[in-house]
């Protein structure tokens, strides 16, 4: 069977069986078995698939149908610039947080002072906003990932290494950022905390409520634990004039506002992504 037609059979089966973006899934699920980008499957369409391949096709597409995500299946995800382990450890990468990244960038780099920074980023996951932190930033820095997981902290040194940042990333295993004994050393804090309301989880979409960590969805009752928590490391740890950065949920925007001068932030800013809802909270310590 050539592989034009493994592809369309495979997007047929999988849309008859109601997986999401079926053709993607199945050109994604051919590219990841010939070695090539989707874009340049188009090339390898007219040769052979031969029976090694076929038997691995049908294990991604059972996977699939079962409800597992595409990104877990695939075991890797790109993720701006970098391509990523993608596994049950860590939450998938989103491109939502791509532009939480963006944000990070633009402050180092108007940032004034000869000091190299120093950027945490606080339940790192898959690694994927410090990573990218550290690889688009050409200057020095010092960039640390924290998680409470420890199987987390395992996916986001193999990303590290994975990315040829291991040198230039560290990660450790702590509760929030507990382990800081020195005060006022960090310039960023970073995060994508659990901001989903504990009730709301249970009513997500079976591919991420059965497979995705729960630990890294939960916000508590009202969504906004995590951010109370990390306000307040953030008093300890930062530099005055450092900065926060958080991806939040829609229509958390005013209560982050609150939250942020309550603890004596200011310049706080909301915005939006490009959905238009509320995403990203930022605020610097005075």
């Amino acid at each position: 069977m050539l592989w034009r037609e493994t592809v369309n059979k495979a997007a047929s089966y999988l849309d008859a069986k109601g997986v999401p973006d079926a053709q993607v899934a199945a050109e994604l699920l051919s590219a990841r078995l010939l070695r090539c980008s989707r874009g340049l499957l188009a090339s390898a369409l007219d040769r052979n698939a031969d029976e090694r391949h076929l038997e691995a096709m049908k294990r991604g597409m059972k996977r699939l149908v079962a409800g597992e995500p595409l990104q877990y299946v695939l075991g890797e995800w790109d993720f701006r610039s970098l391509t990523l382990k993608c596994d049950r450890r860590a939450l998938i990468p989103r491109p939502e947080t791509e532009e939480l990244v963006s944000r990070v960038l633009k402050f180092l780099s108007n940032r004034a002072g000869p000091e190299p920074p120093f950027v945490v980023d606080v339940g790192t996951g898959t690694g994927a906003i410090i990573l990218s932190i550290a690889h688009e930033f050409k200057k020095d820095g010092v960039f640390l990932g924290t998680d409470l997981s420890e199987d987390a902290i395992s996916l986001a040194r193999e990303n590290a290494e994975k990315c040829a940042l291991g040198s230039r990333v560290e990660f450790l295993a702590m509760d929030g950022l507990d382990d800081f004994d020195e005060p006022g050393v960090v310039d960023v804090l970073v995060s994508n905390p659990p901001y989903i309301e504990s009730a709301v989880c249970e009513t997500l979409d079976p591919r991420v409520r059965d497979f995705e960590p729960r630990m890294a969805l939960d916000g508590g009752v009202t969504g906004l634990d995590f951010y109370d928590r990390y306000l307040g490391d953030a008093l300890n740890v930062l530099k005055p004039g450092g900065a926060v950065f958080f991806e939040i949920g829609e229509g958390q925007g005013e209560a982050l506002k609150r939250m942020m001068g309550e603890y004596g932030f200011g310049q706080i800013m909301v915005e939006r992504d490009y959905a238009g809802h509320d995403r990203y909270a930022s605020a610097i310590l005075p």
